[in-house]
């Protein structure tokens, strides 16, 4: 077969593709993946100065949804998973000596040892387990309205601004994953600022470096500084978890085995990472995305506090229309096709679910936040064998946590411009001012 010519995104749109800046003005964005998904869905781009390796886009949902599921075809290892510079690629082979991950985890695991690992935290995230912490997260939630509560109580009647991401959407997620991982309470704020540092990198405000417009050496060596502590931390974490086994997550990692062997450091390290950082900004985002509609919405609200059979609907459609993880790399093990292009083994490709979860030929009216889309079947939380671990948890911490909110406000609108943050990974809001009235 002759060797066809490959759909090249122009250098501007391949710029806005990887940019993180990009990913902090939405609407700009999803109209280049709309016009990408009609004109090149399937699109080659190339770096002239070879800063980053070349890759192929990947925009309709169809072709997503196959990526994801064919896990033997499109696998997580030989390159990263994640979008990355040249630069930050051989920092991590430097410092890992010579794997391109700078954390190894389920992530990027491929099979057989994927499924091994998974296996040993499964059950532990699987609905009829944390029906056990539902108590737990409930007192959660409704501590963290407590604080929302507090801080709008304005002078002389009036209701004050408050910033619903630091004070709900960045903290409850967090309060949750610590406690199913075992970590004191105490130590709650330190690991915000490592998975702050870890996700929000490229985002001067969220990166908690002081430091404005970092060049990529800087971030890269911002998160490798964070996966440093992580590790410091979680070894520490394991000694107490062996000496004094619990039934929370951590004492599970820490004293598992695969094969009849304990994880090794690194391993156990990647797997706490995982849950710890995954399960905390993923969630942060969709939280905040469902408020954000509701708050433009004062009719859905009103109605959805009338008839909380909708909730579950808007949970869903939250975790669509935020998309938190906002793509994945996968690398060909073979010649192959994807979307009518040839992909020649050893070739990377990005999933992108921002765009594959705004494809109108999957979603009517995608851009719009619809409770009532059905079916709903998004790839926010990936397909297949690497499908997200805690998609269960997540959907659990969404729905009691708006009881709580809707239990204990009446009306909710916004008070100013909500903002997302800078990142091609992991993304969503990070400030949302809100005022409401309690009810």
């Amino acid at each position: 077969m002759a060797t066809q010519a490959k759909p090249r995104l122009d250098p501007e749109t391949a710029y806005e593709v990887i940019s993180p800046e990009s990913y902090a003005h939405w609407d700009p964005l999803l109209d280049t993946f709309d016009r990408l998904r009609e004109e090149a869905p399937v699109a080659w781009v190339e770096d002239p100065e070879g800063r980053h390796p070349p890759f192929w886009l990947v925009t309709r949902y169809d072709d997503v949804m196959r990526i994801s599921k064919d896990n033997a075809t499109f696998l997580n290892n030989p390159q990263t998973v994640v979008f990355s510079l040249t630069e930050g690629i051989e920092f991590a082979k430097n410092l890992t000596g010579g794997s391109p991950h700078m954390v190894a985890s389920l992530v990027t695991f491929d099979a057989p040892i994927h499924m091994k690992y998974r296996k040993l935290t499964q059950e532990w995230f699987m609905p009829k387990n944390l029906r056990q912490i539902e108590d737990d997260v409930r007192e959660l939630a409704h501590k963290t309205v407590d604080r929302l509560l507090e801080a709008g109580e304005g002078g002389l009647g009036e209701q004050e601004s408050v910033d619903f991401c630091k004070l709900v959407s960045q903290p409850y997620p967090l309060h949750v994953v610590m406690q199913i991982l075992g970590v004191p309470e105490e130590d709650e704020p330190r690991m915000l600022m490592l998975t702050q540092q870890m996700f929000g990198g490229q985002d001067e405000d969220l990166n908690q470096s002081g430091m404005k417009d970092l060049p990529p050496e800087a971030i890269t060596q911002l998160v490798a500084g964070a996966v440093k502590d992580f590790e410091a931390y979680f070894a520490k974490l394991t000694a107490e978890k062996r000496a004094n086994p619990t039934d929370d997550v951590a004492s599970t990692i820490a004293n598992a085995t695969v094969d009849g062997e304990p994880l090794n450091d690194r391993d156990m390290m990647g797997y706490y990472i995982i849950v710890a950082a995954a399960g905390h900004d993923t969630t942060s985002a969709s939280t905040a995305g469902a408020m954000l509609a509701l708050a433009q919405d004062p009719e859905q609200w009103a109605l959805v506090r009338e008839d909380r059979s909708l909730l579950p609907g808007i949970v869903e459609e939250a975790i669509r229309w935020t998309s938190p993880v906002q793509h994945f790399m996968r690398t060909a093990a073979e010649d192959t096709e994807v979307g009518g292009q040839e992909i020649a083994e050893g070739d990377w490709l990005m999933i992108n679910y921002v765009a594959a979860n705004h494809d109108p030929a999957q979603f009517d009216n995608p851009r719009k936040f619809d409770a009532s889309r059905s079916p709903n079947r998004h790839l926010a939380f990936g397909a297949g064998a690497h499908q997200c671990l805690g998609l269960h948890l997540a959907r659990l911490e969404m729905r009691i946590l708006f009881e709580a909110l809707l239990d204990r406000i009446e009306t909710v609108e916004l008070a100013g411009k909500p903002a997302r943050s800078k990142s091609t990974f992991v993304g969503g809001l990070k400030t949302l001012p809100l005022r409401f009235t309690p009810a």
